[in-house]
Formats: structure tokens, sequence, C-alpha cells
């Protein structure tokens, strides 16, 4: 490699451009630098790759010590190419690659992609490596995919890019493949050549040091190749960023779907977290939720994946969640039914009209209801006239065909004439031609014509659910989230007056009360006399509540009076609570003891906020009080939210059915809880100091007796 310090920067001091993607999947020329002549190598496939897949451009082999690669006249280094070079393809070992991109910025290349190993996942070593690259890349306005990647592939025939080590070139298609995993790309590949599904663009962006699925979004949402979106992901760093860019993807105008697979479902606890919110708000759980706020559908398998995205990249988007079921078997029909109904699919009677068509042309023995069974001896012509009068029925927004190879079934005969339904149909057409070698040359006929095909029918109900999640998304208004009034100046003052940990509880009470949450009125009292005096104010029943820094769970110690009913019994409780409080935590500071009326029993919910390291301001909503660990039913949104969000935040979790009214009791005031969450979710988004919240739990009383904070936690950073 030449020495660094005889090179310098062209344009050095000025602001860099922004990184240009088209440079990424669409350069005029590219170099591959550090090839090597020996054949089944990563360097030498993938110059090897670029040659062969019709790239309309001109390549570069830069391969020091070597006249010449595959024929192609080789360069010593990036700087002795004559002409101007749009991408760089690094595949030098990572020690030396920061010198190699180092040269391409000097050269005027706008985009690199670093293949090599070596970096962020090799310790902190491969992390400085990698910071070194981020720093080069920003100096010279680089776009880089990487490093650790398998590379970039554009289908696109104007194009035709392979400039990664995948083994061919996959086919043009109208699905856009990202993944973190490189190894995971060679093996979608693999998959998808044998199912025949084709390819817009496929990126293994690898440790995603330069360009991450934020800007790769935004890309390909302007992509006029791309119909859908499919990620797999192994980190998030930021899941703000991320979030925001889906539902630019996702909705308005030239709306595309994202699928994603999100690797890492099993709980990651929360160190040393003492909230509740801290302990449930594990990034796989905060993921579910959050993605769907933002129309990214998550799935959990590759098949998943795939079998939604071919139903939408290759059919037209239905109308409705109604199905109509086509077979030549009972039993299949009936399972698929019960698959479909239990995905959230609607299988309605048929039209009559519809029937009466059928009839004309089916046998007596057939079944007209839906699912329609053509019976088994059915050939062509009794699956065209079943699928003719269906697709027509206008009760019905979808079509899933099913086949069982009989002895007498002309499997081939049917696929075709399925096929030429593809041609006028103006609804989702899927099929599940149940079997494998029997039913291989009629599945390859529907594949060959975009017919989405499933080895079982319950996939395609599956798939057919994924598609309605992208229409009801899409169907869903949008709203701004608009603050509400609040007293931010009496919060910022408590805010600010206290140190790191968690605030005594008067303390946070006044800030949920200065956001407007419905507290109970409280004192904070010194002495018995002051206890009873402010109880007698009050009315009762009371609680007292001991209130001291270093007394986190009160319950613990002792440290709370229920269902005091009267002066003397509020007075003896403070001095008892008192004199067991210096013994069990005399190191404890004792601020006094808090007086508040007891809140009237009700449903027990717990409304959190937790500054995820990925998402930032998270909120939480669920069943709270004993029961929030132990059953888990508890749902997350990005904060701020608006008054839908929290709508459907209330009405996600189990527990709503009891907020509802359930056995005869009254609904509790959903209105008011929430906006309870919409302040809670306004007050940690104006500081950033609150890392973590709980109110738990939240009374919900009968509406008519309204909600009640009953217990609160809030805890500062610096």
């Amino acid at each position: 490699m030449k020495n660094e310090s005889d090179m310098h920067p062209a344009g050095a001091g000025e602001e860099p451009p922004p990184p240009p993607l088209d440079c990424i999947f669409c350069p005029q020329s590219v170099a591959v630098l550090g090839v090597t002549p020996t054949p089944n190598t990563v360097p030498y496939d993938i110059f090897y790759n670029i040659l062969s897949s019709g790239f309309r451009g001109t390549v570069y082999p830069v391969a020091p010590g070597k006249r010449s690669i595959c024929a192609v006249r080789a360069y010593r280094y990036v700087l002795d190419i004559p002409d101007p070079v749009d991408q760089a393809v690094i595949v030098y070992p990572a020690d030396v690659v920061d010198r190699a991109l180092e040269q391409c910025g000097q050269k005027g290349i706008r985009s690199a992609i670093v293949i090599s190993a070596g970096f962020r996942e090799v310790g902190p070593k491969g992390v400085a490596r990698e910071e070194r690259l981020k720093e080069i890349c920003h100096k010279h306005g680089i776009a880089m995919i990487g490093p650790n990647c398998l590379g970039v592939i554009n289908t696109d025939p104007a194009v035709g890019l392979n400039a990664s080590f995948a083994r061919k070139m996959p086919a043009v298609g109208r699905i856009a493949f990202l993944s973190q995993s490189g190894a995971l790309c060679t093996a979608v590949l693999d998959y998808a050549r044998e199912k025949q599904i084709g390819f817009s663009k496929f990126v293994s962006f690898g440790n995603k040091a330069g360009v991450t699925e934020i800007e790769l979004f935004d890309y390909l949402h302007r992509d006029p190749l791309t119909d859908v979106i499919l990620l797999y992901l192994e980190e998030l760093r930021d899941g703000r960023g991320l979030i925001e860019a889906a539902r630019r993807v996702t909705r308005g105008e030239n709306a595309k779907p994202i699928l994603a697979i999100k690797s890492g479902r099993t709980p990651q606890g929360a160190d040393a977290a003492a909230s509740h919110t801290g302990s449930l708000a594990g990034e796989d759980a905060v993921c579910d939720a959050v993605f769907r706020e933002a129309g990214i559908i998550r799935v959990g398998s590759i098949e998943e994946l795939f079998n939604a995205a071919i139903l939408y990249a290759y059919q037209p988007m239905p109308a409705g969640n109604r199905l109509a079921i086509v077979t030549n078997a009972g039993g299949p029909g009936v399972m698929a039914t019960d698959a479909a109904v239990r995905c959230g699919l609607n299988v309605p009677p048929l039209a009559p009209e519809t029937k009466e068509k059928m009839k004309r042309a089916l046998p007596a023995a057939a079944n007209l209801k839906n699912p329609v069974d053509v019976i088994g001896d059915a050939r062509a012509d009794r699956y065209a006239a079943a699928l003719e009068a269906v697709l027509e029925d206008p009760q019905i927004d979808q079509t899933l065909v099913i086949l069982t190879p009989q002895s007498m079934t002309d499997i081939e005969a049917i696929a075709r004439r399925i096929c030429q339904f593809r041609q006028t149909a103006k609804k989702p057409l899927a099929c599940s031609f149940m079997g494998a070698a029997d039913v291989g040359p009629g599945i390859r006929l529907l594949q060959e014509a975009h017919i989405p095909h499933y080895i079982l029918p319950e996939w395609a109900c599956e798939a057919m659910a994924v598609v309605q999640k992208v229409r009801q998304w899409r169907d869903r208004p949008t709203t701004a989230v608009e603050p509400l009034p609040v007293d931010r100046e009496t919060a910022r003052a408590i805010l600010t007056s206290n140190g790191p940990g968690y605030l005594d509880e008067d303390r946070a009470l006044g800030v949920l009360r200065a956001y407007g949450l419905p507290v109970p009125e409280y004192q904070l009292c010194r002495s018995a006399d002051e206890a009873t005096a402010f109880a007698d104010k009050i009315g009762y029943p009371v609680v007292l509540r001991v209130v001291s820094p270093q007394i986190v769970h009160k319950s613990e110690v002792q440290g709370i009076a229920l269902n005091l009913t009267g002066a003397e019994s509020v007075r003896e409780a403070f001095g008892r609570m008192q004199q067991h409080l210096r013994s069990a935590v005399p190191e404890a500071e004792i601020r006094g003891m808090l007086v508040r009326r007891m809140v009237p029993p009700g449903y027990e919910l717990i409304l959190g906020a937790k500054r995820d390291p990925a998402f930032g301001a998270t909120l939480m909503f669920g069943l709270g009080g004993i029961y929030v660990e132990l059953f888990h039913d508890v749902t997350f949104a990005l904060a701020p939210i608006d008054r839908a969000t929290a709508s459907r935040m209330v009405r996600h979790v189990t527990a709503f059915q009891l907020l509802r009214g359930a056995r005869g009791k009254p609904p509790a005031d959903v209105g008011n809880i929430e906006e309870c969450l919409v302040r809670v979710g306004q007050l940690v988004a104006d500081f950033d100091r609150i890392v973590e919240l709980d109110v738990n739990p939240l009374i919900a009383g009968p509406a008519a007796a309204g909600n009640a904070v009953a217990d609160v936690r809030i805890r500062l950073t610096e």
C-alpha cells in the first residue's frame, strides 16, 4: 500500500456531500481492491461475479504484484487507475482496509463495499479499526456498506451488478432484501432460487458502520423497481430513527410494506433495573410494540417472510379479509377454514348467484358452500368453473385454491387454467398443491406465473393475514401528537433540585400532579399531630407511607400502614412505624410520613416509562399491582404518543376486557386512562433525566368515581 502521508485528500476542510446511494446500486465503474487470482476465494469470486453477472459498466481489479486478473489488466493501487471510479469493493485484510479506503477517498470514489471481517465483531481492537473507517468515510463523503458483509446485488438489467460472493445472480423481481447477516444471505438466495423468487435489490450491510437500514429504507422507498422490503436485523442502534424511517416508507404516497425478522426474541433481562417497567421492557417486547406502531410486520422465520412477500409483490391488495376456498378434498378445506379464522380472516357464505353459477357446472355431489369442494375426481374444467364464480362474487376479497393429487387429477392442466386467471383476476389468488413429487410440475408452472404457492394451506392463510395487517395499517387514520396543558415549570423545579436516583414519593407525586395526572390530595407530615390534623381534614380512611431517600420498597420494611379509620389509629401507626424503622433501617433518613386518602378499590393498572438505549423514551401500559410481572399483560409505544395510540395501547392488553365492565361491574373511565398515558408520555419526552417511571398502580374505578394514582416511582439520571 502507498504511505498515507504521501497523499493529500481533495477538498480537505470542506463539508462532504451526503452519501450518494446511487453510486452503491448503480455505479458506472467498480474497482475491486485486494483481488487474488485464486478461484473459489472471496476476493476472486467477487471480481468474477461482477464480470459474469452482466454488469454494464467497467471493472478494475486492484491486485498488487499481479499483471492481470481474469484477463483484465490489474493495478497496484486504486490511485493508479487512470479513469474515474464510482465504487470500490474492498477485500483486503482488516488491518490495511483503512489505508485502502483513504486512497479511495483521495481518488474521489463515492461509495465503498467493505467485505473484509475483523472489525467490531472481534472486540475492542476491531472496534477501533471500524471507528477509523467511519472517520475516513465522513471526511471524504463516502457511502460505505459493511464492513463484514456479503456485498450488494442489483438485478436491474440496466445495471446487472453482483458485487458479492453469492454463488449466483438471483432472478429479477420486485422484492428488496436487507440483511445484517451475510451467512443468512447465501441461504436466502438459495431458498429463493428454488422457489423462483426474484429480487430488485439484495444488500448485506454487516456491521453497518456506514450506511444503515435507515438510509436503505429511504432509498428503496423511492426505488421504482421495489414493491416490498424484507429485513433481517440482529442489532438495533438507532431504534427511533428506524421507526421514523419505517413510517415514511409504509404510509402515505408510494407506501411499501416492510416485513422484518428481528433476532433475539429470548428475554434480555434489565440488569439492575428496580422498576417493573425496567424489568419488563426488554428489547424484544419493545420491538414488537413499536414495530407494530410503525407499520413494520414482524415475522418469525424466513418461510413466513417470503410467504407474505410473494403474495404482496405478485398479487393485488385485497379490499378486505373475506376468503373463498376451492378444494378437491373436504379435510384440507376444513383445515384451511380453521386456519383462516384463527388468523383473523373471514370465510363468509357465497352469494346466491355464485352458487347458482357453480350448480350449473359442478356435479350434484359438489359442496357449493364456502369452502367449495369440487370433489376428488375434479379436473381442470371443474376447478376453472368454481374459480371463475368465486372470483366474481362481490362478497369475496381473495381466493385460495387447494389441490390434493388423486389418480385422475390432471395437475399440470389445472395449474395452467389457474395461471390463465392470473391475467384477468383483480383479487388475490393463492394456491396450495399439497404433496411433493406428483405436484412438483404444477407448482413450477404456478411459480413461473408468479402465483403464490404454499406447501400447506395454513401457510397461505398466515400470509394473507400478514397482508391484511399491511392493508389495515394503511387504512388507519394518521393523527398528530398534540401537547396537553401542563405545569412544566413546577415539574422542572422538582426534577432539577434532585440528584440522581429515585425521587422521594412526595416529590414524584408533585411531578405527576404538575402534568395533570389524577393524584389524590396528600401531605408530608413530620409528626403524629400533623398527620392526624391532615387526616381529619381530608377524611378517613387514610394511608401512611414512609418517605426516605434510602427506602424505595416501603412494604419490605413495614413502611406502609393502610386503611386507618380515625385519629387514634393514625397516631398509633405513626409512632409504631417510626420506632420500627429506626431499628430496621437505622441508616435511613426519615423525612416524614406521607398521609393520603385511601384510594377506593378498582382495577389496578400500570403506566410506565423507560429510556431505552435503542428507542429512547418508551411507554408501557398494562395490568398492574401484584399481577404486572406475573401475567406480563403489557404493551409498549414510543413517547410522546397521540390519543389514538393511547387508545390502541389500552385496547391491546387482555385487561381491557375488565375495564369495559366484566360480570355486571360498571366500566372504568377508559378515556381518562388514555389521557393519563398521553400525559406520562409527554412527561418523559420533556425531561431526559427521567430514566424510569412507574405509576403502579393506577386505580381505575368506575367511570363515575374516576381514577387515582396510588403509587409512583421516578428514577433520575445525572
